[in-house]
């Protein structure tokens, strides 16, 4: 069924328009990919696009498909359509896209596609975000778990000479999240400048280094000192912040990875239930970045962790959540082509993204939520969590909450989503024709097991534009991410935006 779709798509949908050529481009139609970064490979394995020099070849192909051609192909798919099962799960029925949402579906290189598996609980720990504060204050909105980076814990903040430590700010971020009953993801980075005197300054005052230290033992002390002291109260460790990156590491993908034992070593041996998230790795975007994830992981370093820290962001932060997915499964493929296929927690973004502009209200309140979205359609990738980044500051696209300040509406409706899955457990995942939806149209399903009461339930929505489906059997309440809700019948129509509503069924 997903090719018949392909082909009802191509037939009607393909036809040449003024956007025929950011689709034939391979690049999302409502954004166009800046130009690639110095280092970056540009279009990703399993983009779509045409071969180099091929842009007319491609226009003459499109223009073939003739009205008589789409008139078969449309006969043909829909008495098959009307024999079709339909996925697990309550059907969420629709009507075929109009033209103008489907020539602005969103194009996702290496897109992973849909899923259907065993239904599974949505984890509270999805939902992470990262501190940017010292103080010990937490979101006083929902979150699931907290990691501390740019909260003065750097490894020279908490080690400024040999054989001295400072607790403070940690035992405040520390303390506070217990309090708070969040699960703490400690990060390691930023080599004190005593360490390794000769070392690149990082990008933070104090003059912290990117180089390893010139003796591990500075290390091994470091370590362990930290896992003692917070035995049974940091849960995870991450490793490095930004691994691949030389303005946070430049030091050799040798020394990271026995930096990297050695802290699992000494980590396990005082504190066997912590968990150990490898070095971050980012600039995934490019072959570079990536060529580092696999360098780390043919020297070994994954054997000594429990999850990998990879950093899974937009291009820019003006792109469509979804196309995380894209570089998702792209990461996917460098861990399969390494042979290794770790857990992964997506622990940031890219340094260049936070210095992007704010969006707006509305997309912000969208794109925050469909983030954690996201996180959770990638899950046959091994995505386990997100951490947002970041809480507490002001300066970034996205503001969840400026510390000392109200949640704003972005984190509110982080938090509607949050009670919407409090009980949910996911068991399908699609997106467009192949999936019975509009072209720009994305829908989770899930079995939504309250107190009392099993049903059924639908987050839908469209990384562009808008779209119009009919609700389908059992369907009796729609809820918005501001607390509304409209009671609906089956069948009823409904227009779905850019904003995830959830679809609420009778069974």
């Amino acid at each position: 069924m997903a090719r018949l779709y392909r082909l009802w798509e191509a037939a009607v949908l393909l036809a040449p328009g003024p956007l025929e050529e950011e689709q034939a481009s391979g690049a999302p139609a409502m954004a166009r990919d800046p130009d690639p970064a110095p280092g970056d490979a540009g279009p990703l394995p399993g983009d779509a696009g045409p071969e180099p020099g091929d842009e007319a070849g491609q226009r003459r192909r499109t223009r073939r498909l003739t009205a008589s051609w789409k008139i078969a192909l449309l006969a043909v798919i829909g008495v098959l359509v009307s024999m079709a099962p339909m996925s697990d799960g309550p059907a969420v029925p629709v009507h075929p896209p109009m033209r103008p949402h489907a020539s602005r579906a969103l194009v996702v290189p290496g897109d992973l596609g849909g899923w259907t598996r065993p239904a599974a609980p949505v984890p509270a720990t999805l939902f992470g975000v990262t501190l940017n504060s010292s103080t010990g204050a937490m979101p006083a909105f929902r979150v699931g778990a907290v990691r501390l980076w740019d909260s003065t814990t750097k490894w020279s903040d908490i080690h400024p000479s040999r054989g001295e430590f400072d607790w403070s700010i940690l035992d405040r971020l520390v303390n506070g999240a217990r309090q708070a009953g969040l699960p703490v993801l400690f990060v390691m980075g930023g080599t004190p400048h005593w360490a390794s005197p000769a070392g690149p300054t990082g990008p933070y005052p104090g003059g912290s280094r990117t180089s390893p230290p010139d003796r591990l033992s500075d290390w091994d002390s470091f370590v362990g000192a930290l896992a003692k002291r917070y035995r049974g109260r940091i849960e995870a460790y991450e490793l490095w912040v930004l691994a691949n990156d030389r303005r946070f590491y430049s030091g050799s993908m040798e020394t990271l990875v026995e930096m990297t034992r050695r802290a699992g070593r000494i980590i396990r041996s005082i504190d066997p239930g912590a968990l150990l998230v490898c070095p971050g790795m980012g600039r995934l975007w490019s072959a570079e970045g990536r060529a580092s994830l696999r360098r780390f992981a043919e020297l070994g370093g994954y054997d000594h962790c429990d999850v990998a820290g990879v950093k899974l962001h937009q291009r820019t932060a003006a792109d469509p959540p979804e196309t995380m997915l894209g570089l998702a499964a792209t990461v996917d493929r460098a861990f399969h082509q390494a042979g290794v296929h770790p857990r992964l927690w997506s622990t940031g973004t890219t340094y260049d993204i936070p210095l992007q502009g704010a969006l707006d209200g509305a997309r912000a309140r969208a794109y925050a939520v469909r983030f954690y979205l996201t996180g959770l359609y990638a899950r046959p990738l091994n995505v386990e969590r997100m951490y947002f980044y970041n809480w507490g500051g002001g300066k970034i696209p996205i503001v969840l909450q400026t510390e000392g300040s109200p949640p704003t509406a972005a984190a509110l409706a982080v938090e509607q989503l949050q009670r919407w899955l409090a009980h949910a457990r996911g068991h399908s995942c699609g997106h467009g024709l192949a999936f019975r939806l509009p072209a720009n149209a994305w829908r989770c399903q899930f079995t939504i097991d309250e107190p009392g009461r099993r049903h059924e339930a639908a987050v839908v929505w469209t990384d562009t534009g808008t779209a119009t489906i009919a609700t389908g059997d059992g369907a009796r309440i729609v809820r918005r991410l501001d607390g509304g809700e409209t009671a609906v019948r089956a069948g009823d129509d409904i227009q779905i935006t850019e904003e995830p509503v959830l679809i609420e069924f009778d069974r």
